[in-house]
């Protein structure tokens, strides 16, 4: 949670913290001001103090929301930067931040840089900064030791806010449901009332439409894959391919608030009509370890412990797993889930990178996701929730849905 940033500051010896970009669609700026329609902005935290936020002049109202102490950029007016620095916008910025910091006192130690902004002029601002501000050193982390353990835990308004999109979620999924089933069917194939067939394109057009009405946003993309491309886990299916009968269908939808909010994730998997014997046996098999493994769920355990357990019982069903064989592209071929929030995929995590701090804690939201995938037998199967840990050391599932896999066609 946020009260654990200074600490986490103070354990990684930084001085500061300087965040920069929209506080839409930028997971660290959203985390720190609570979001809202500022397009460009510069959060500078240091330790053991509030964060001041600096933005542009027509968005003072807007940041004003965030209740961050707001100093505008007209207070650091550019034209004379400029005209000292011979019109060199680069390094005109670079003195501006100069003066940023030196009004907060910062003028030495240790800067973690945060956000997301175009590389090149950033780089190229921070160079010339550098050469500005020689006693500063800028730290910039591969795995965030700071914000991300933070995020980690929940407090009860993120949590609510991710329980609001899972209902928005399995909304749309029971509506992509019904939509799929009334449709008539040629050939196996579903047909649309003007007789084209249908195809992914059709339906993720849906999903995004009915997402909008209902608040959220799609910036991640959709996985709606069916036949081989269910069985490879990332695909997100393609575009031109018919929905068929009696074929896999993995549908992974991992929507966030409108404007870059918190995430939900879910996933099901459907046979319209039909499913071979095959198809059959295999759904059960991952539906028994996904039973398994939330049933199993206990506070303070480590994350990667399910991992381990799930390889464990897909191999004794005789399927390769990434334990038994690192490079396999079929059976199980991925974690068994990881936290959810401002990020699709955030701390803990249960693959083959987490780490000591990646424990199942009060707070934690996290997606359980087993799955069986084989490409060259057309097909996959995945189940996903998302649960959070409660105080009392249960486990709450945020959204309930049905598990069904065959979807009786009614058009």
């Amino acid at each position: 949670m946020k009260e654990q940033i200074d600490a986490l500051m103070q354990e990684h010896q930084l001085d500061a913290l300087l965040v920069t970009g929209s506080a839409m669609h930028n997971p660290a700026m959203v985390y720190l001001t609570g979001g809202g329609h500022v397009t460009s902005a510069d959060l500078i935290k240091l330790k053991n103090q509030p964060a001041v936020l600096f933005c542009g002049a027509m968005e003072r109202d807007e940041a004003a929301k965030s209740g961050l102490t707001v100093r505008l950029y007209t207070d650091y007016p550019l034209k004379p930067l400029l005209e000292q620095v011979k019109q060199d916008y680069t390094r005109a910025l670079a003195l501006r931040y100069r003066q940023m910091f030196m009004d907060l006192g910062l003028t030495r130690g240790k800067v973690a840089l945060y956000g997301q902004v175009e590389i090149g002029p950033i780089f190229g601002v921070l160079k010339e900064l550098t050469a500005l501000m020689p006693d500063i050193e800028w730290i910039g982390f591969t795995r965030d030791p700071v914000l991300l353990p933070a995020m980690m835990t929940k407090d009860e308004v993120e949590i609510e806010r991710i329980r609001r999109m899972a209902k928005i979620t399995t909304e749309v999924v029971g509506r992509t449901a019904e939509f799929l089933t009334r449709h008539k069917v040629k050939e196996e194939i579903l047909i649309q009332e003007d007789g084209r067939p249908l195809t992914i394109g059709d339906v993720k057009s849906r999903i995004n439409l009915w997402l909008g009405e209902l608040g959220a946003e799609n910036p991640e993309g959709t996985i709606f894959a069916i036949g081989r491309d269910a069985g490879v886990p990332h695909s997100s299916g393609s575009a031109a391919d018919y929905i068929r009968l009696g074929k896999t269908i993995v549908f992974d939808i991992f929507p966030c608030e409108a404007g870059g909010g918190y995430y939900y994730d879910f996933t099901r998997t459907w046979s319209l009509g039909y499913a071979s014997d095959e198809a059959l046996r295999l759904y059960e098999q991952v539906k028994t370890v996904y039973d398994h493994l939330v049933s199993g769920l206990k506070i303070n355990t480590p994350f990667q412990h399910y991992q381990q357990l799930t390889c464990q019982l897909f191999e004794e069903m005789g399927h390769p797993t990434i334990q038994s064989d690192p490079q396999t592209q079929e059976g199980y071929v991925h974690s068994i889930g990881h936290g959810l929030g401002l990020h699709v995929h955030e701390m803990p995590f249960s693959g083959a990178v987490a780490g000591k701090q990646d424990v199942l804690l009060p707070g934690v939201v996290i997606t359980i996701e087993p799955g069986l995938y084989y490409p060259s037998r057309e097909m996959g199967f995945r189940i996903e929730d998302t649960y959070v840990a409660l105080a009392d050391g249960s486990f709450e599932r945020l959204a309930e849905y049905p598990y069904d896999f065959v979807l009786p066609m009614r058009g």
